[in-house]
């Protein structure tokens, strides 16, 4: 007989999803004592920096953040005058975001500390398996958004 008993620790997504947040608590609390920044914030500021003119939705669809935390994100970054935003060029009922030149600055000493960070976190796996770990975390996440459809 098939032992069907739960055990969290054994449990994959489990251990993903806790992994996940302590990395997450880890990087919140640099980027939050070093830039002021929450994991939101520092998310939009790089989804920018990589895709300048974007929308909020798009964040959101994205890092998977729901649409309140980008919302908030993007009020707190506009209020700092890191972000701005426009009328969309093609789309009336949407604002693209751009980074200010403040916003521009701020990225430029967040990517090396986030580099820096990643890293250190990895720093003592060969560099094969990390290559190989993320390779994996992108297929499982092709995976589980192919589940999720067909559910």
């Amino acid at each position: 007989m098939v032992d069907q008993c739960l055990r969290l620790d054994a449990f994959i997504p489990f251990r993903l999803s806790v992994t996940s947040n302590l990395v997450s608590e880890t990087i919140a609390s640099a980027y939050q004592a070093l830039f002021g920044l929450s994991i939101p914030e520092w998310r939009l500021i790089t989804v920018i920096a990589e895709e300048d003119g974007t929308t909020q939705q798009l964040i959101a669809r994205r890092t998977r953040m729901d649409k309140v935390s980008v919302s908030r994100a993007s009020i707190a970054l506009a209020e700092r005058g890191l972000i701005e935003r426009r009328p969309h060029a093609s789309d009336r009922r949407s604002q693209s975001v751009h980074l200010t030149k403040s916003g521009r600055e701020l990225y430029a000493a967040v990517a090396p500390k986030a580099l820096e960070l990643e890293r250190r976190i990895f720093e003592r796996f060969d560099s094969a398996d990390v290559a190989s770990f993320s390779k994996m975390l992108l297929q499982v996440q092709e995976a589980t958004l192919a589940l999720r459809d067909n559910v």
